[in-house]
């Protein structure tokens, strides 16, 4: 999973800053798609190396092709690699998470300890993205409207066990008394999203963290068998209607808020026009597309520009 528990703390060491990048095509950052005479000019867009931000990014060719952009995708493994490289023009868009990279630019701005004891997100995305604009604009990056569509923690049980116990929500299960044991990261009993915001804003009786990493096949099979009672994974997930999974819905507001958004380079892709045609996207696409896209690349096989072809096209944002 790209976006692992949200939290980014992490040092921003020399070795990930000049790590080498590469494009779809075995190219470097440097060698651009050239455009054809009278386009509107070359735009690379960056995507993570996880199945939701490489769909993201296919979505956001495919509407700046529309538009007369000559758009190519470079895929980078981590936010350590890309942001560097957003803010150097060598990426010019990034298909991000409001949140995730609020703290990130908390950590890399006011140090490692900072989205710890001085967190600038919130379950409230309009204030997360103001304070994420503010660490943002400094560095040469402009943030675009935030849309619908949320990919962030949140936690599942099985069907049955849902059913049984008349849970719908996480405070359900908070007045249910129900001691639970969690599959997710080993971080999680530490995490305040997790184990220990369970219990504090929930009144949730976590009995363990069993370690087998968030939202993992694994993970969800535990829950599943009856080993384990709740997993974390996230709000996009595509594969848990295949375990028998349902989410239990976050009702007061545990998570941040992680909508997500592009980030642009401000002096390469700053202009109004792309914003424009980056906002139709997001302004259509909800969380509940998101996971049907992810199901359709991870569950049914489907090339990530293929699914965003397809969805492009069903909502009108693109001629067939």
């Amino acid at each position: 999973m790209g976006k692992t528990l949200r939290m980014t703390g992490a040092v921003l060491g020399a070795a990930a800053l000049v790590g080498g990048l590469t494009a779809c095509g075995g190219d470097s950052l440097e060698q651009r798609s050239g455009g054809s005479p009278g386009d509107r000019g070359s735009l690379v867009v960056g995507a993570a190396a996880f199945t939701e931000s490489k769909v993201l990014a296919e979505l956001y060719r495919g509407v700046l092709d529309e538009a007369g952009y000559t758009v190519s995708i470079t895929t980078v493994k981590n936010r350590e690699l890309y942001e560097p490289a957003l803010e150097k023009g060598e990426i010019d868009i990034v298909p991000e998470y409001a949140a995730t990279l609020a703290e990130f630019l908390n950590a890399k701005v006011n140090g490692p300890e900072a989205p710890e004891e001085k967190p600038v997100a919130s379950s409230d995305v309009e204030s997360t993205v103001a304070a994420l604009t503010a660490l943002a604009e400094p560095l040469g990056l402009k943030v675009l409207d935030a849309g619908r569509a949320v990919d962030q923690n949140a936690f599942a049980v099985t069907r049955e066990f849902a059913e049984k116990n008349d849970l719908a929500t996480l405070s359900d299960l908070g007045r249910a008394k129900i001691p639970v044991k969690i599959a997710a990261g080993d971080e999680c009993e530490v995490r305040p999203f997790c184990a220990p915001g369970l219990t504090s804003v929930y009144g949730i009786e976590v009995a363990g963290i069993d370690p087998k990493g968030v939202g993992t096949p694994q993970a969800k099979q535990a829950v599943k068998d009856g080993e384990d009672q709740l997993v974390l994974t996230t709000t996009t997930d595509a594969t848990l209607e295949s375990f028998g999974l349902v989410l239990l819905e976050d009702d007061k507001a545990l998570q941040n808020a992680d909508n997500v958004l592009p980030v642009v380079n401000a002096k390469d892709a700053g202009d109004q026009e792309i914003a424009d045609v980056l906002g139709r996207l997001t302004a259509a696409l909800t969380t509940e597309d998101l996971a049907r896209l992810n199901r359709a690349v991870d569950a049914e096989r489907a090339k990530p520009e293929d699914a965003a072809r397809d969805y492009l096209v069903e909502k009108g944002l693109i001629e067939k």
